[in-house]
């Protein structure tokens, strides 16, 4: 019997649904974590779901436990209610209150709502309670999506500051690892890519983006180009180096690097013996490209 059989068949009988789980998986996966565009959840999508289902005890048909989708892959959430059960049905829990600050801001497009929330979690076992802090501007969800409709952090910003509270609150207080809420999935899916396969989280290296530069202006190009054509002239650069110098300080107009390429063919035709410049001017430049390339 395959991992996934068993899972279902636990699932099954935790929900009164007959011993045989082998039914519920294509039922699974066309209700509970159905995908927009109608992606298909392959198996070990499934078996992932289904263990943190099973280990939390959650009902995917009541939506505590669903998935969302990016770029074929799935992670696993927890709704709130999903949260407030597994948080309920601990056995050490022994109540929780909530506060709040009393100063009120009102986020970009949201509504007026406390500075921040604070839960307190008793625990049976435990003679202290744990005391957690979220702070508005560090959960607070600007609009998503290409149109950035609002979404209910816009609509309902206090609930969900109270929702992220107890989230955090029931983590520490809890240990609970391994589960996401909803605005915690597409963090992780748009800091990393994922495993369509396995739903791995890859993290996405980020390659700090160049500066763009400016372009060569005229004056200080026709400068530089009398000393990169002595260089190329005497052997010490080739054209391709001088290239690679004058795009690394800034962007050439298609006339500037077609007058560095001149300098290859003008150095074809010119006498291999180094000869130095005898124009005062020239050799002033010349001193100051040597000075720069030390």
């Amino acid at each position: 019997m395959n991992a996934l059989v068993t899972l279902t068949n636990k699932l099954a009988k935790r929900l009164d649904l007959g011993s045989d789980g082998s039914s519920l998986v294509d039922t699974l996966k066309q209700t509970a974590f159905r995908q927009r565009g109608n992606e298909k959840v392959t198996d070990a999508q499934m078996e992932a779901l289904l263990i943190v289902a099973e280990q939390y005890r959650l009902n995917p048909f009541t939506k505590e436990i669903f998935a969302v989708a990016d770029k074929g892959a799935i992670v696993p959430v927890v709704s709130v209610d999903g949260w407030a059960r597994i948080i309920n049905e601990h056995p050490q829990f022994d109540g929780l209150e909530f506060r709040y600050s009393d100063n009120i801001v009102t986020p970009p497009r949201g509504k007026p709502c406390p500075e921040w929330c604070e839960v307190t979690l008793h625990r049976k076992d435990r003679s202290r309670p744990t005391v957690v802090r979220e702070y508005l501007d560090e959960c607070y969800q600007a609009p998503r999506g290409q149109n950035a409709y609002d979404g209910p952090w816009q609509t309902h910003t206090k609930r969900f500051l109270r929702h992220k509270t107890l989230i955090q609150g029931a983590r520490i207080a809890f240990g609970f690892a391994g589960i996401f809420d909803q605005d915690e999935a597409e963090r992780i899916i748009a800091a990393g890519t994922i495993d369509a396969e396995t739903g791995e989280i890859i993290k996405t290296p980020v390659q700090p983006q160049r500066p763009a530069l400016d372009a060569w202006p005229d004056d200080a190009f026709k400068t530089q180009a009398v000393r990169w054509r002595m260089a190329v002239e005497k052997g010490i650069k080739s054209v391709d180096d001088i290239l690679a110098l004058a795009k690394s300080k800034g962007t050439l107009t298609e006339e500037q690097e077609a007058a560095i390429q001149a300098m290859g063919r003008a150095a074809d035709v010119t006498d291999v013996t180094p000869k130095e410049p005898t124009d005062p001017a020239l050799d002033a430049s010349w001193d100051e490209f040597q000075k720069g390339e030390e």
